[in-house]
């Protein structure tokens, strides 16, 4: 074991290796990636011993995870944005419930991105997400992003190539902004596969409990498959940075999407060596009653 020099790497040399084999190859940067490169139902984390061992190791971590927010919170030298992004179904949802359900609410929140309002429309398409980026001590999730503004108009033609090469340019300079004023900047994207995404669309519509969840739009957003495939190639390529890599989680079996997230937030939290603030020596000698 040898010490991390970035957040975003592992002490372990192993898992170091293992880690990068799911991001954007350096000499891809900048350059759209082909997502098909990468095999979504595939278990790398997995410890070959079955879903039940799997599963067991997520709750492990999850306490863990809930131990080490404390510390953060504590710490209060950090923020902490974890991004969650891919197509319908892909496990947003469930990697909040599965991987950061455990933590404690205390400095811990989610924000769902839908559709802007009027008044967000009515401002850069940035200033509403400013607005919701963790503040000091604090672990903000995303669920959707800002990336959906180099994905949805992209993918429907609503702003030119120029204006899509220049929006790729600004997330890179709000990011680097982020990260250098304190932010750790953490973004998952959750890779399922076309059929994968059928099954968990036929049981929205089959299951009571999950037809809330279905949405007409989902139709339309799946007969474009192919072009967000290739949108989500080319924001990765673009925006795959030092101070805000892009880590490929496949994400088919979603206990195993759970362990690889869980894992590498274990990691890079682990790096930041937390610390609990000095005691007030004035308090030391109190005795309660």
């Amino acid at each position: 074991m040898e010490p991390s020099s970035t957040p975003f790497s592992s002490r372990y040399a192993d898992l170091q290796a293992l880690w990068s084999q799911w991001q954007p190859r350096p000499e891809e940067n900048d350059q759209a990636i082909a997502l098909k490169d990468f095999d979504h139902s595939a278990k790398p984390f997995s410890k070959g011993q079955g879903k039940a061992e799997d599963k067991a190791l997520v709750e492990a971590l999850a306490q863990e995870l809930d131990g080490l927010q404390n510390l953060f919170y504590a710490d209060r030298r950090y923020k902490l944005l974890v991004i969650l992004q891919g197509t319908d179904t892909s496990g947003k949802d469930g990697t909040i419930r599965g991987v950061f359900g455990g933590m404690s609410p205390l400095g811990l929140r989610s924000v769902g991105w839908k559709a802007p309002t009027e008044q967000e429309k009515a401002h850069d398409y940035l200033w509403r997400i400013h607005q919701q980026v963790p503040g000091s001590g604090e672990i903000v999730l995303f669920n959707r992003s800002h990336y959906e503004d180099v994905l949805v108009p992209v993918v429907n033609e609503w702003i030119t190539p120029e204006q899509h090469l220049q929006r790729l340019a600004h997330i890179n300079d709000f990011e680097r902004m982020l990260s250098e004023t304190g932010t750790i900047v953490l973004k998952f994207l959750l890779h399922i596969g076309k059929d994968t995404q059928r099954q968990r669309l036929q049981e929205r519509l089959d299951d009571p409990a999950k037809h809330w969840k279905f949405d007409a739009s989902d139709m339309r957003a799946r007969s474009q498959w192919d072009a967000y495939q290739q949108a989500y190639g080319q924001l990765l390529g673009a925006t795959h940075k030092p101070w805000a890599p892009w880590t490929i989680v496949p994400a088919d079996s979603k206990t195993h999407r759970n362990l690889m997230i869980a894992t590498l937030v274990r990691e890079v939290m682990s790096n930041l060596e937390l610390r609990y603030p000095p005691g007030d020596p004035d308090l030391q000698d109190i005795q309660v009653e």
